[in-house]
Formats: C-alpha cells, structure tokens, sequence
C-alpha cells in the first residue's frame, strides 16, 4: 500500500509540476495567440503524441470506447475545451494573482462534489491536510496578509475561473468513473475536443508568420507536457485514489510556480517558504501515508 501510494502522489507531484509550468510559458503564449488557437494548436500536437502511446501500452479497447464514447466526448468538451478555454479567457479580465486565488478552490470544490456524488470519504487527518494546503495558499498568494482574502472584489475575471474550477472537478469525477484506460481516454477526447475545435479554428484564421521563438517554444511545451504527460497522470492518480485525494495535490501548482520563477530570475520570499510548507504538509497528510503509519503502529502495539 505504501509504495502504491507513492508511485501514485509522485505521478500527481509531476503533473502538477507540469502544469505550473504551463502558467510561466502560458504569459508568453497567450499574447501572440488567442485562448482558441492556443487549445487547438497544444490538443493538437499532443494527439499525434498521445495516439501511439495509447495503440503501444493500450491496445485501444474499441469495444470500451465504443461503449463510453459519449463519457469520453464530455471529457474532451469540459477538460481539454471548456477548462482551457474558460481559464485563458479569465486571464484577461483578472490578475494572475486573483486567477491562482480562485483556483485554489480546486480541493475544496473536488471534495465536496466528491462527497455528494461518488460518497467518497475522508479520514480526519485528511480533512485537516485540506484546510492545510488551502490556508498555504491562501498565505501565498495574500503575500501574508491574510485580511486581503476576504477584501478581494471578484470581477468577471474571478467569477469565470470559479465556473473553471467547477468544470474540471466534473471532468475529474467522469474520468473517476470510465472504465477505458487511462491514456486511450485522454487520446480519444483529445481527438473529439479537436474535431469540434477544428471549425471555429477555420473561420478566426491565425498568421504564423507573426509567431516569436518563445511562442513555438511554449506551443510545444504546452503539448507534450501539460496536455500529454500531465493528464495522463492525473487520470491514472484519480482511479487509484480517488477525486478528492487528488485534488488537493494541485495546491501544488502555486508553490512550483515559484519554484520555477527563481529559476528564470525571479525572487521567492520568506512568505512563499512559509506558505509553500503548508502546502507541502497538506498534501502529505492528504495521502493517507500518516494514516497508514497509524495504522501500523496501532496494530503493532496490539501485538
């Protein structure tokens, strides 16, 4: 159980390292293209990768795809069109720092929806792992002053990336329940997100010409990385352990944001270290690995 639970949060560690990197490549992505080119350009890309990944370790059940292709082309509307596309378009009417605000609801929201809908428990040293990594984030992003959580006005901007949130923990709570792999699923909604994405590309045109190195750069990035690697991680976490334990894994993000900030030249403060170590001892608790311990060392005294 232990090792299954480590390979399990080290893929979640990963997609979410992923996709904090999506964020840093994103703000140079996003103004030379818009949010739809931007979605159909990555899926893309990522298609021709994710298909014969899928055909080596999968196989393609056909009869399973055939069986769920309607499940599949609601993931491929709400996680890869309607996530994607909502958030890039909050990102214009609201600050980045309001935008990771609102995202860090992901858990709570994942939770909660997890708890009515699949009735998914957790124990209580989880529950505070939760309050945890969110009060991390919230110290994060208020830059310490707590007060400025409850001061904030939420514009459009605040309210899109709410509905944004809601998307993805519908899209998570669908693929919890299909039963076609984990890769073939992303590929196939891949694919359906593409073909309905394909038209509305058409008509608003794009001229490459005007295409910087970063943003080819970020283009691929984006494809191999978030969109590949990262949902395929995300989905084989979200079957093994559930909804809500993985949800609260992307609390990650704004701590790895930073992260890679230093990295290209930025400063990380005492109030980031601070936060980032609630996130951290959040996530940690979220795992069930002190549960387990626990769980051994009662039984061990039982002995």
């Amino acid at each position: 159980m232990f090792l299954g639970n480590f390979r399990v949060w080290s893929y979640l560690i990963l997609a979410n390292l992923f996709w904090a990197g999506n964020f840093i490549f994103g703000t140079y992505v996003v103004t030379e293209m818009t949010p739809l080119w931007i979605s159909f350009a990555r899926w893309s890309l990522a298609l021709v990768l994710l298909l014969p990944i899928a055909l080596y370790t999968e196989k393609l059940n056909w009869r399973s795809i055939k069986k769920e292709w309607l499940s599949l082309l609601v993931m491929g509307i709400l996680g890869i069109i309607g996530y994607n596309l909502v958030l890039l378009t909050a990102l214009e009417y609201t600050s980045a720092t309001n935008a990771a605000l609102v995202s860090a609801l992901n858990p709570a929201i994942i939770v909660l929806f997890s708890f009515f809908l699949l009735r998914e428990k957790l124990s209580k040293i989880q529950v505070i792992g939760v309050v945890s990594s969110i009060f991390g984030v919230v110290v994060i992003l208020t830059k310490g002053n707590l007060a400025e959580f409850f001061l904030t006005r939420y514009n459009k901007g605040d309210l899109l990336m709410v509905f944004a949130v809601i998307i993805w923990t519908i899209y998570s709570i669908i693929g919890k329940r299909l039963k076609t792999p984990p890769i073939t699923a992303t590929a196939v909604s891949t694919f359906f997100s593409i073909v309905i994405l394909c038209p509305f590309a058409l008509i608003e045109g794009l001229e490459i010409s005007k295409f910087s190195p970063m943003a080819i750069v970020g283009i691929l990035y984006m494809a191999i990385f978030p969109c590949v690697g990262a949902f395929i991680l995300w989905n084989i976490a979200v079957r093994e352990i559930g909804v809500s334990k993985s949800g609260v894994s992307m609390n990650l993000i704004p701590v790895f944001t930073a992260v890679i900030a230093i990295t290209v030249g930025g400063e990380i403060t005492n109030v980031q270290i601070f936060g980032g170590l609630f996130v951290l001892l959040g996530v940690y608790l979220t795992t069930g690995l002190l549960d387990h311990r626990f769980k051994i060392n009662k039984e061990y005294k039982q002995m």
